[in-house]
């Protein structure tokens, strides 16, 4: 029997090694830029533990919606740092009875659990990626002192 070379195998435990450390990091960036999807069930708790939450209001039967998704899905790999997530109407009307949706696709941002952003339909490429980039800019300090000061001019409920 031949004696092996001692370290003959390193070149294919490299090789094995570099591919392993691509397929983890390729599976870490699919779940990091994935769009999560919201139920009643994780809605509230997704909206809690992130300081930025951008939700895509849709339904399958819709074709605005359709055509959105692909740019939706783009600005998120692009916001790393944002969490996206859809809500299916159809299948979580609970929840879209409560944000009051009457038109699809709506878009809304949640910035520290606040609405700041809301509006139907399907908003360009370009026009999106404003707004993300202006809700992960916003004086959260301001939009609260605007808020007591709307509540304030309102009175009592």
């Amino acid at each position: 029997m031949a004696k092996k070379q001692p370290g003959a195998d390193l070149p294919a435990q490299r090789v094995q090694f570099r591919e392993q450390t691509a397929w983890i990091l390729r599976a870490l960036l699919e779940k990091q830029m994935a769009v999560v999807e919201l139920t009643k069930e994780n809605f509230e708790q997704v909206v809690t533990s992130n300081p930025t939450v951008i939700v895509d209001y849709w339904a399958p039967w819709c074709g605005p919606c359709r055509g959105f998704a692909p740019v939706f899905e783009k600005v998120s790999e692009m916001h790393p740092d944002v969490v996206f997530a859809k809500v299916n109407t159809d299948e979580e009307q609970e929840i879209a009875a409560h944000f009051q949706i009457r038109s699809i696709p709506t878009l809304m941002v949640f910035k520290e659990q606040v609405i700041v952003f809301s509006q139907p339909g399907a908003l360009p490429q370009g026009a999106f990626e404003q707004v993300v980039e202006k809700s992960k800019t916003l004086d959260m300090e301001m939009v609260r002192k605007q808020i007591a000061e709307q509540e304030a001019e309102a009175g009592p409920a």
